[in-house]
């Protein structure tokens, strides 16, 4: 299948080397010229501008946006609405605030094209280990990309079937193969949005916990109380058998391996919008969230003095997304 992809960062470019992989035809574009040239050699269709993407692809036309939420997205969208005609697919694969996708949708639709809001999770490991996809729109678009979703997302690999999923007849099954139509416009990002706000509540308690044992050592304790443990040890140990073990406790195994005392890191740890958003969801709701809001302030306090909580949280940001510190979305 043919996709325009508008973007080629971190996760934009290896998207379209994931597709390409699998066998899809990508039409690539990126301000900076250099990333177009680079996928270009590697058998993708570079373009030049937003114009010659929408010409070099065939109709119906699906072009999946992989940009920064905000301005940029907003004045893509806008640029590419009189480009584009009816029945066309346009996808936004970024972290873009549910509320704006439906306002977006609402207006494309008068034109006759469809919007796609794609929450997207994998980070900088997403072409070798697959996305983790949450989606919302209309049926007939989401059911139009599902080859190339099929191709982008990680499959069952070797997690066990959940217990007693099998049978049910009101679960979707592309849930098991690590993507999932969510609903209509917005709901993709919503559940993305959530994700990460639940992401930042686990960092938080990891990063806590470790703390904890680096400070074991500590001269404030008696003596025959300290302990000079060794947190890559120890990360390593609970990943294998231990109730906590997760993906992110792998990269806090690795991001310890490589610096056990965290020296590359300051510490200051940035936010990029989803959970501040999920705190709003949550006033809105009347839902009481302790945890998530908590994890979102200590990153605004990481940002005047720094622990070791700080350190780990910076480096499992840098592990997963490649994320560099201090950079913070508005």
């Amino acid at each position: 299948m043919q996709l325009g992809i508008v973007g080629l960062g971190r996760m934009g470019g290896n998207i379209a080397r994931r597709l390409t992989e699998k066998g899809h035809q990508c039409v690539v574009f990126d301000r900076d010229a250099a990333a177009v040239d680079k996928l270009a050699a590697d058998h993708m269709t570079g373009a030049s501008d937003l114009q010659d993407l929408v010409t070099k692809l065939d109709r119906p036309r699906a072009i999946w946006l992989m940009l920064p939420a905000g301005r940029i997205t907003e004045d893509t969208v806008a640029t590419l609405k009189p480009m584009l005609a009816a029945d066309d697919i346009l996808i936004d694969g970024g972290n873009s605030f549910y509320k704006d996708d439906i306002r977006r949708a609402a207006d494309l639709k008068a034109a006759g094209i469809h919007y796609v809001d794609i929450g997207t999770s994998g980070g900088v490991w997403g072409r070798e280990r697959g996305y983790c996809m949450m989606i919302g729109g209309d049926e007939a678009a989401v059911t139009r990309i599902d080859p190339l979703l099929a191709a982008l997302a990680p499959g069952k690999g070797s997690i066990d079937v959940t217990p007693k999923r099998e049978g049910r007849d009101d679960l979707d099954p592309r849930a098991e193969q690590g993507y999932l139509h969510c609903g209509p416009v917005g709901s993709g990002h919503f559940v993305k949005m959530i994700h990460n706000g639940i992401e930042y509540g686990l960092m938080q308690a990891y990063a806590e916990g470790f703390d904890i044992l680096a400070n074991k050592s500590s001269e404030k304790l008696p003596e025959a109380e300290r302990y000079d443990l060794n947190t890559a040890d120890i990360a390593e140990v609970w990943r294998r058998g231990s109730v906590v073990a997760s993906w992110l406790l792998d990269l806090t195994s690795i991001a310890l391996a490589e610096d056990a005392t965290l020296s590359g890191f300051t510490g200051a740890v940035a936010d990029s919008g989803e959970g501040r958003w999920t705190l709003d969801a949550a006033i809105e709701e009347e839902v009481p969230v302790n945890v998530l809001s908590a994890s979102l302030y200590a990153r605004f306090r990481s940002r005047r003095d720094h622990t070791v909580a700080d350190k780990l949280l910076s480096a499992m940001r840098n592990q997963f997304g490649g994320h560099m510190e201090g950079v913070t979305k508005k």
